[in-house]
């Protein structure tokens, strides 16, 4: 579950709060329509960009929170420079409602996540360093190795552990649009991932993305490895080997995932 829906449900468990929701936007401002944040008496839950916009946002939401229980939903018009003298230029418009624990059900059908589905295959350092990393990001994280005790006992709510033995084996069932990521701590694992993936995209042609670890070298080998098993060099160009966006070239595993990290937002 996202991080920012699974706080709003913590919330909600306590007190009733306010969404706060982006209507619409003309010109430019400082989140797209749809962009949400949840106002309570002692603290808030994800955020409509910041600046005075929001904090206006937010003195609004609990005043609205102070009122009579049947004050309705409100709109408001923001003229974000006339009015707030940011210098995004343009209008917006933010929804104000209640909302109590008994909205939850209705909630969860309006906010749709934005995560999108991310596999992983390898819990070594720099598995453990990306998780880290893509637990702020909207991604949905399924972490998946043959090796069961690899896992920590603490996880953000956006990754679920998958132990798959043959870890391949995990392929077939990814979610459609998923990006692969391959890190595992063998070779000759992390090209059976990347034959299944191939599979796949052969038969389906639905992953989004699928990056391999690695040096040129590394798959240099691995193309001939693949060719020899039938796969062609249209087929082979679709795997991104070595991963992370060019000009980061640290090689800590903290450095590596904010490279993966930004290449993976690249990606949408």
């Amino acid at each position: 579950m996202p991080r920012h829906t699974a706080e709003l449900w913590n919330q909600l468990q306590h007190a009733p709060g306010v969404l706060v929701t982006v209507e619409s936007v003309e010109g430019s401002g400082p989140r797209e329509v749809g962009a949400w944040m949840a106002v309570f008496p002692q603290t808030l839950v994800n955020t409509i960009g910041g600046g005075h916009l929001e904090f206006q946002a937010i003195a609004e939401g609990r005043a609205l929170l102070s009122s009579s229980p049947h004050e309705g939903t409100l709109v408001n018009r923001y003229a974000l420079g006339p009015a707030l003298g940011q210098c995004c230029g343009g209008v917006v418009h933010l929804k104000f409602e209640r909302i109590t624990l008994s909205d939850v059900p209705t909630l969860k059908q309006r906010l749709p996540s934005q995560a999108k589905p991310l596999a992983l295959f390898g819990g070594g350092h720099v598995g453990h360093a990306l998780v880290n990393v893509l637990s702020n990001l909207p991604f949905q994280v399924q972490w998946i190795d043959s090796r069961d005790e690899i896992f920590p006992a603490q996880l953000p709510t956006n990754v679920v552990c998958d132990h798959s033995d043959p870890v391949h084996a995990a392929v077939d069932a990814l979610p459609s649009d998923t990006c692969v990521l391959i890190m595992s701590f063998s070779h000759a694992e992390d090209l059976d991932v990347v034959a299944a993936c191939l599979k796949r995209q052969r038969l389906h042609g639905d992953l989004k993305f699928v990056g391999l670890i690695g040096s040129k070298t590394k798959w240099a080998t691995f193309q001939h490895r693949l060719e020899a098993k039938g796969f062609s060099a249209q087929e082979l160009a679709f795997i991104t080997c070595p991963i992370g966006v060019e000009g980061i070239t640290g090689k800590e595993p903290e450095v590596i995932a904010v490279a993966v990290a930004a290449q993976l937002l690249q990606q949408y």
